[in-house]
């Protein structure tokens, strides 16, 4: 392939200018795609949300070479910012840098990903043929620039899954738009008059519904006539536990203890397991029925929040040859390793261009998009995931195969059992200090030589398996755990 033609590097979120920086740092030239008018765009729209991963984490080892030319001034290494600092302290001066800026474009919305003059059936020749993307720019003028390889990181913040458990909408949950909001709204700062005093469900577990419910309080506790219902579409049990002094991230670790907290609080309505089956207008609110625990219940509510997670969109990837799993929607050599059906601890190893490697030559998907429908993503795994890929790209496969980041333990798996409120860890309590198990169960087992913690089975997993925390099949001895194995 021509390498005199530039890798194009769909998204300019972190993980976008971190590939960027990446590829400038091998003599390679990027040319960046950012649908939004700057970049960071998906970033602006949860700017009010503060992060569980210091700014240690957030920050490029070649993105900072580039900073440290101009007179940026790093953030504390130990602070955590919110999302709107990361833009303003970050990303903001880095797609300003003159090494970056004349290879960014914004408002262009990459519509389609294709190979020159050859359709997805065409295999004659395809590999020697250049990318070409489309794209349309603020005016909706249509483009196409080539290109030798293609990094999509264009995440998945256009992509909320909806509120039905089946994973399509609601009946009457596109129609109610205007009053149902997706991810983390911000309801105590520009948001705050469309919650205070209201009735609200958010509908959700994870990290994203606890920040919301722990924001609702704080609007609550301000204006005592607001109303909040959590509703759980799985049973209030079966919850993802955190890892607490285990997890090497402290604020991700107290989070989950903050959301039991929330619950047992009472001042707030708990629906679990809770399956909505309609939405209709009542009067100036919305009637939600459902299925609580199996028997029918409704009630009214002023406004939803679905904090149900992400999931890719794949349509600018239907003209070139990708391989997804069916169930998570990532690589097959990534599923086995951040499928929630079949682990359940939150650690994943590094992993680079040879886990998302496409049937496509050239081409790779980055960031969370490369999680697919899975939890978890932490900015620093995209930055290994692009340093890896230029590597890769620049002939350089000794350093793509190379690991060069030791990620932050989590601790955090599903349990069955809602523990006590001082019981923040999951299978047998919190790993050691020093231990790179995932959980008490998960270090003893793997003290007395055994693989993993096998919670959930009768035993102790055999060496062979790499799994933990809730499976009972053991894994081939290649695939890693969740757990540090």
């Amino acid at each position: 392939m021509n390498r005199d033609l530039p890798v194009a590097v769909i998204g300019a979120g972190p993980v976008g200018m971190s590939a960027a920086a990446q590829l400038l740092a091998r003599g390679m030239t990027p040319a960046g795609f950012e649908r939004g008018p700057h970049a960071g765009h998906a970033i602006a729209q949860w700017a009010h949300v503060r992060v569980f991963s210091p700014w240690r984490y957030n920050i490029d080892k070649e993105a900072r070479k580039l900073l440290e030319q101009t007179a940026w001034r790093e953030p504390n290494a130990d602070g955590l910012p919110t999302g709107g600092e990361i833009l303003r302290d970050y990303l903001s001066p880095l797609a300003a840098h003159p090494a970056i800026a004349p290879h960014l474009t914004c408002n262009a919305e990459v519509i389609a990903i294709t190979r020159e003059g050859a359709g997805k059936l065409i295999s004659a020749g395809r590999d020697n043929l250049p990318f070409c993307i489309h794209w349309r720019d603020g005016d909706g003028q249509h483009h196409r620039t080539s290109a030798r390889a293609v990094i999509d990181t264009s995440g998945t913040w256009s992509s909320p899954n909806p509120m039905g458990v089946d994973g399509v909408a609601v009946p009457g949950e596109i129609e109610a738009n205007g009053a149902v909001a997706y991810g983390i709204p911000d309801v105590l700062g520009a948001e705050r008059g469309s919650y205070a005093g209201g009735r609200t469900l958010v509908v959700g577990s994870g990290d994203s519904a606890i920040n919301t419910i722990l924001d609702l309080l704080k609007l609550k506790d301000e204006q005592p006539d607001t109303h909040i219902t959590w509703a759980w579409r799985r049973q209030a049990n079966r919850r993802i536990a955190s890892g607490g002094s285990g997890d090497k991230l402290a604020a991700r670790g107290a989070l989950s203890g903050a959301g039991l907290r929330a619950m047992r609080s009472g001042k707030l309505d708990m629906l679990a397991p809770f399956a909505a089956t309609q939405i209709e207008r009542a009067g100036n609110g919305l009637r939600i029925t459902g299925r609580l625990d199996g028997k029918n219940h409704s009630f009214e509510v002023d406004r939803i929040v679905v904090a149900a997670g992400f999931r890719p969109d794949l349509d600018m990837l239907r003209e070139i040859r990708i391989s997804l799993d069916p169930a998570v929607e990532t690589t097959p050599a990534l599923a086995p390793l951040i499928d929630p059906n079949l682990h359940s601890c939150g650690t994943v190893r590094p992993h680079g261009a040879a886990e998302l490697a496409h049937p496509e030559p050239g081409f790779f998907i980055a960031g969370s998009k490369s999680y697919g429908r899975a939890p978890t993503f932490l900015m620093t795994t995209g930055y290994e995931q692009v340093r890896s890929i230029a590597a890769f790209l620049d002939g350089d496969m000794a350093a793509a195969a190379r690991v060069e980041l030791e990620l932050p333990e989590t601790g955090v798996c599903i349990t069955d059992d809602l523990p006590g409120e001082e019981a923040s860890a999951c299978c047998g309590g919190p790993a050691p200090a020093q231990s790179s198990a995932c959980c008490g169960d998960d270090a003893r087992a793997k003290a007395e030589g055994k693989g993993g913690c096998g919670c959930g089975t009768s035993e102790p997993e055999p060496a062979k398996s790499t799994s933990c925390c809730g499976t009972s099949e053991a894994k081939p001895a290649k695939t890693s755990s969740c757990c540090g194995g």
